[in-house]
């Protein structure tokens, strides 16, 4: 078969391509050591990144982070390392690239997996595309974590909250995804209940426009001071007081809020009580299908 200037197309593009130090460029992952990683440049010569150039977490390890058919890009130190090959710096373009993906992240709130790399006062640091991060203890958890050397080597969803490039400053927060699932299982429970349940709750506070009732597992709701009493009352203080055990009925769930009904129950407990008068047909005729009676009822 014959050959065309197509099958040479690749080395033909790399004869005529000039790489200059100070160059980023991306090449294939094709060799991993525990001392250096070798790249496919689509280029004569081959990159070679040290260990050391690699990355600025010192709990970088090189086995397990890098994989071959990984795609790097790096910062041209030397076009020769004296055995023919280009010696690359993934530090060094990572400090130009990794402040424009961390804004991306933070932009785009993206959740990010990181390991607790060190204990710091006030908090822990973990690394983003090789970027020392710095996650307060007041966002490492829902509460203040007060222990933080107990979460040394953890691994920690976090999203990034600052991006700081000029002051090389990055701060992250598990405590923000955490509240969101929390907020999302809260939001799940509360469609489950269903309009007409009836539930026992603990009054928690009293507003001028109702009181709100704590139903348990961190669902409240709220008592409008139109549904608490049968009767017109100027203010929920009237009837109910903080601390009282009271029953109340579900009336719906919309937007995820709560509502109740005290009144509800109150009418249905005066429907119950209620006797039932039976009504008694009382005839003053005697009944009769006699033919007699009939026919002498008939003037002729």
């Amino acid at each position: 078969m014959a050959e065309t200037m197509e099958d040479y197309k690749e080395e033909l593009e790399a004869s005529f391509r000039k790489i200059n130090e100070g160059d980023i460029i991306s090449g294939t992952v094709i060799g991993v050591s525990e001392e250096e990683v070798t790249l496919d440049l689509k280029y004569y010569a081959q990159g070679i990144i040290k260990k050391e150039d690699l990355s600025n977490d010192p709990g970088f390890e090189i086995l397990r982070e890098v994989h071959p058919g990984d795609v790097i890009e790096a910062t041209v130190v030397k076009t020769d390392d004296g055995e023919g090959n280009i010696k690359l710096s993934k530090k060094e373009a990572n400090d130009i690239l990794a402040w424009e993906k961390l804004n991306t992240y933070m932009e785009e709130g993206t959740a990010l997996s990181v390991k607790v790399a060190g204990i710091v006062p006030s908090g822990v640091v973990a690394y983003v595309e090789g970027i020392r991060g710095f996650i307060p203890a007041s966002q490492l958890a829902l509460s203040y974590v007060e222990a933080t050397e107990e979460w040394l080597g953890r691994e920690v969803r976090v999203r990034a909250i600052t991006v700081d490039e000029s002051r090389k400053k990055l701060v992250l927060s598990a405590k923000v995804i955490l509240k969101e699932e929390e907020q999302e299982e809260h939001n799940r429970r509360i469609a489950g209940m269903v309009p007409g349940t009836v539930m026992e709750g603990t009054v928690e506070s009293l507003m001028p426009y109702g009181a709100f009732v704590d139903l348990g597992d961190g669902i409240s709701g709220l008592v409008h001071i139109s549904q608490i009493s049968q009767r017109r009352i100027g203010k929920p203080s009237e009837v109910l007081s903080v601390g009282q055990k009271v029953k109340v009925k579900v009336l719906n769930t919309n937007d995820n809020k709560v509502s109740l009904s005290m009144k509800a129950l109150e009418e249905e407990m005066v429907d119950v009580d209620r006797p039932r008068q039976a009504e008694e047909y009382v005839s003053h005729e005697n009944a009769s299908t006699n033919l007699g009676d009939l026919l002498a009822k008939i003037k002729l």
